[in-house]
């Protein structure tokens, strides 16, 4: 007999997203095919099933696209901030009418959970679009002096776990400040950058102002190599962002990196306890802990250890693993079969260094790339897992006595991206939120973000801002 409380499947149509077998390179306002008649294939990770074929940029087609996108320059910072305005504020518009369309493909193409593509990240992508919009006719009055002008071509490469909302981190302001746009999306989710394609013709905005070329990393080395190239935007691992700054060094081209994360989230002994798990769950279940900013290094003051493992592993029991389309789905699909090996080989060399692992009961489908939400107790600062960024569903758990020590801990890290902060005491929140090395602090919740509030990291999380009035900086020579 099922229980009460077993959930029926709830699943989202497919009906609603019409994917074609085969997609261009969008160019000068037109799909085309790659100069070298290259194509790669695009996979669900859900279930192994593939998407579609898709054309894949060489330097050619960098270059080509590039040329478009200075002719276009030309006119397009000539308009006045209103008129660009206009378009944006169109396409936002579109994105909220197709965005339950959107929403199932996102889902489809990255493997995460439909209710997070329809409740978070499609409503923030119009949201950045509409906040920019506003921002195209005021940019005098941003602090970057009379009269700011924008840089040219933005070259613009973005990852996989965000793929539609990264994408409008770096369009939007690029187009708000007048320059145009040559971006290129992770190879293993290509579908929504090429369905903003269409909803760029659909607005009616100018050919070669914007650009999208699928590829694999060549494709973003021959795009930031680029000398037609003002201005360098890439969200990724730290180790390719390296590899960036060692390319436009010294030539005059403007760089933002966000890089990588280990981000602590401290819980102190006066804070909400049900609240607080229910914030460390977002922190790093959220999108299967595939994201810069989770909160994957847990912090807890020794006297509550026990009481708050209890109740968390209690709350992780209750997590739903599967069918990403499934609206009742918590845990999605791990993006790809190479990061799901990382995930498995970082989290073996943890329970090979002496920690302690726990997952939750939890069956595994039986096709595509899935990992259990896991748990590491017993873990120390010196621990593999406590210093690498794992991109997975994984927590490493340790312990601190003082608010000194916990700021100490939080610290020793090559990463600055990201932490939050658990406790009742708002003095206590701004005492140690003064003196944790983050770009983007958090205090009794975790993962919120506003298209309104600037976000970027330290140390090796990169460099440079995105959101906010601070977002259009990159984008103007100020």
């Amino acid at each position: 007999m099922a229980s009460a409380f077993e959930y029926a499947p709830a699943p989202e149509s497919r009906g609603n997203v019409d994917i074609a077998p085969s997609y261009g390179l969008f160019i000068d306002g037109e799909f085309t095919e790659a100069a070298d008649g290259k194509v790669f294939k695009t996979v669900s990770p859900s279930t192994e099933e593939v998407l579609s074929e898709i054309a894949q940029a060489g330097a050619a087609d960098v270059d080509r696209a590039v040329k478009a996108a200075r002719k276009a320059f030309e006119k397009w910072s000539a308009l006045p901030g209103s008129e660009r305005a206009k378009y944006l504020f169109r396409i936002a518009r579109i994105i909220q009418e197709r965005s339950r369309e959107l929403a199932v493909l996102e889902t489809l193409d990255n493997g995460k959970p439909i209710k997070e593509t329809r409740d978070a990240d499609l409503p923030l992508v119009a949201a950045h679009f509409f906040y920019y919009a506003g921002w195209a006719d005021k940019l005098e009055y941003a602090g970057f002096g009379a009269n700011p002008k924008p840089l040219g071509v933005a070259g613009q490469v973005i990852p996989w776990n965000f793929p539609l909302l990264m994408l409008a981190w770096k369009i939007a302001p690029a187009l708000a400040t007048g320059n145009t746009v040559v971006l290129k999306p992770a190879e293993t989710t290509p579908l929504s950058a090429l369905f903003f394609a269409d909803i760029c013709r659909q607005a009616g905005l100018p050919k070669g102002v914007v650009n999208i070329l699928p590829g694999y990393g060549d494709t973003g080395a021959a795009l930031v190599a680029h000398p037609d190239v003002n201005k360098v935007a890439f969200t990724g691992s730290t180790a390719v962002g390296k590899e960036i700054a060692r390319t436009v060094a010294g030539s005059r081209k403007k760089l933002t990196l966000e890089l990588g994360g280990k981000g602590a989230n401290i819980v102190f002994d006066d804070a909400p306890i049900d609240q607080a798990v229910e914030g460390i769950v977002n922190g790093i279940f959220f999108n299967q802990g595939q994201v810069c900013c989770a909160g994957s290094r847990l912090l807890v003051q020794e006297s509550i250890q026990d009481e708050l493992l209890e109740s968390l592993k209690r709350r992780l029991s209750t997590l739903r693993l599967g069918d990403p389309l499934d609206k009742n789905t918590d845990i999605g699909a791990i993006n790809s079969e190479e990061q799901l090996t990382r995930i498995t080989s970082l989290v073996e060399q943890g329970e090979a260094e002496g920690a302690e692992r726990w997952s939750p009961a939890c069956e595994l489908p039986e096709s595509g790339y899935w990992f259990a939400p896991t748990l590491f107790t017993n873990v120390t600062q010196a621990h593999t897992i406590a210093r690498d960024e794992i991109f997975g569903p994984v927590l490493s758990v340790l312990t601190f006595r003082t608010p000194d020590e916990a700021v100490a801990k939080a610290n020793n890290t090559a990463y600055g991206l990201s932490a939050g902060i658990w406790t009742e005491k708002g003095s206590r929140i701004l005492a140690v939120a003064n003196k944790l090395r983050a770009g983007v602090i958090w205090s009794n919740t975790f993962n919120k973000f506003d298209p309104t509030s600037p976000f970027g990291g330290y140390k090796e999380s990169g460099f440079g801002r995105e959101g906010g009035r601070h977002g259009l900086e990159a984008y103007l020579d100020v």
